[in-house]
């Protein structure tokens, strides 16, 4: 018992003079693979810039009177890009998106008695793409600015010219008149890897030169937007915009542009432009100050998993045309409502997001090919591109109201449907298509409205109400079928699984 005992001591004695040394070794450890950001903040500081923006007012405009750094700029493109809507109690001023707010409207303030005082706007960032003045920032920080003001961290402040803005990609160039600046280094966005470190360099709220680490979270995020973001968690707030991201390497590899959030400030998730994706669109900008892309004039949805299955499509990917716009180039090669689009010009189309990118990369004027899937079979297309036009007005829906109730959604799709009168037809350029007057059961579940039109059931194209009751009462209860639906201007599938005779 004593020699056990004695064991027992040794051990529990031998744990208590390790466990400190232990503890002090994996600590030394952590301490040596904790990165150090103090070179590369010395190496790429000097290259980054604040961004501060000003405007003309009327007499008799009225002050925000908003806490410093709240009241313009991301948080109101913060607003406007998740909600839709102004930031809470600002005051509408001549339209369009501005820049970041950081200073609190306190310099060059506006007096009521002058009429075209300059007023502070915004404030952002930027970075030094050239020694010879080129910066790139956020369009939404210098779009619709009447000033430009660029500061260096050397403190020398500077009036800008603006060289182009593109807000489809919420990129901006501007160029001052300086020599010999210390330009930033450019990386490449495609080696990006998930987990690495990153930093981002900027003035949130108007706080020059600060810095925030993280890592990078994701590669590729859609967010609606034209181009696939890097997702890091890297703390971004409103004047970050127009900063860099950058790499262990001292290079750029993004540019600091959204957030997301719910209450205006970081939570833990933000975005970058890829550096690939926004000098591209630099270089257009400071040779032609414009960014020209392609368009093939088609609107497209996702191709989910229901929908590939009911096709008998392999996998869901593609971009489903929900519709075409008349004497388009995808209207003259053919191309139809309902039609899944599997590649351009060879290239695979993984996911809706990536048609809009493969064609507006694509010089107006080209002739290429466009696969389609179509009723069972693939197609190949030749399509010639052109120019993207500034985006139009949406047009009103001219549908007419749907008549009344004729028949009871007695069928296995659960649809009462009817003839669509001929004029209306014209109207809506339809060749064919039944009219839902009823929904109920399996229809009504999967999102089925009254006034939908039903151009086409599986690989059946619809022309009358009687050729549509045919074709659901022989419709197999035990698989999904797809239905190809217009509502409005647009056309998309959905899969809906009949019912069997005993659920009539």
């Amino acid at each position: 018992m004593s020699f056990f005992s004695l064991r027992k001591f040794i051990a529990v004695a031998a744990l208590a003079v390790c466990q400190p040394f232990v503890s002090q070794t994996a600590a030394a450890v952590l301490t040596v693979n904790l990165p150090d950001f103090t070179t590369l903040v010395d190496k790429v500081g000097p290259s980054v810039v604040n961004i501060r923006t000003t405007s003309r007012v009327g007499s008799g405009a009225e002050l925000r009177g908003l806490p410093p750094g709240l009241d313009e700029g991301d948080m109101s493109e913060f607003f406007r890009r998740f909600f839709g809507i102004p930031m809470p109690g600002q005051l509408p001023r001549g339209g369009g998106r501005q820049g970041d707010q950081g200073k609190g409207g306190s310099r060059n303030a506006p007096d009521d008695n002058q009429d075209n005082s300059e007023q502070s706007s915004g404030v952002g960032s930027g970075f030094i793409l050239s020694t010879d003045g080129y910066v790139m920032t956020n369009a939404h920080v210098v779009d619709d600015a009447d000033t430009i003001y660029v500061t260096l961290t050397d403190k020398r402040e500077f009036k800008a010219r603006l060289v182009g803005v593109d807000e489809r990609t919420d990129v901006a160039v501007v160029k001052i008149s300086a020599s010999n600046l210390p330009a930033i280094t450019i990386g490449d966005s495609n080696k990006v890897r998930v987990g690495e470190w990153v930093l981002a360099i900027g003035s949130p709220f108007g706080l020059d030169n600060t810095v925030t680490a993280g890592i990078v979270s994701a590669k590729g995020r859609d967010t609606g937007d034209y181009l696939p973001f890097i997702q890091t968690d890297v703390a971004v707030n409103p004047g970050n915009s127009g900063g860099p991201l950058i790499n262990m390497a001292g290079e750029v590899i993004g540019i600091n542009s959204q957030i997301y959030s719910r209450t205006g400030g970081f939570m833990g998730i933000s975005f970058a432009i890829p550096i690939d994706e926004a000098m591209r669109i630099a270089d257009q900008l400071k040779t032609l100050g414009k960014v020209t892309r392609g368009r093939i004039a088609v609107a497209i949805g996702e191709v989910t998993k229901d929908v590939a299955d009911s096709l008998g499509l392999p996998k869901a990917q593609g971009a489903l045309v929900s519709s075409v716009e008349a004497g388009g180039p995808a209207d003259k090669t053919g191309i139809q409502p309902g039609d899944i689009i599997q590649k351009f010009n060879g290239q695979n189309v993984d996911i809706a997001t990536d048609l809009p990118r493969m064609v507006g990369d694509t010089k107006p004027g080209t002739k290429t090919t466009i696969t389609i899937w179509r009723k069972g079979q693939t197609r190949d297309l030749p399509i010639t591109i052109t120019e993207m036009q500034p985006d139009k007005v949406t047009k009103a829906d001219q549908q007419k109201k749907a008549p009344q109730l004729k028949e009871r959604a007695s069928n296995s799709l659960g649809l009462a449907v009817s003839d669509i009168p001929a004029d209306q037809k014209k109207a809506l350029k339809l060749s064919g298509g039944v009219q839902v007057d009823a929904v109920e059961g399996p229809a009504a579940r999967a999102g089925f409205q009254k006034g939908d039109i039903v151009m086409r059931i599986g690989d059946t194209d619809i022309t009358s109400a009687k050729q549509f009751q045919e074709v659901a009462q022989n419709l197999d209860g035990s698989k999904m079928v797809a239905i190809l639906v217009r509502r409005g201007d647009n056309t998309q599938f959905v899969p809906l699984r009949p019912r069997v005779p005993s659920d009539k």
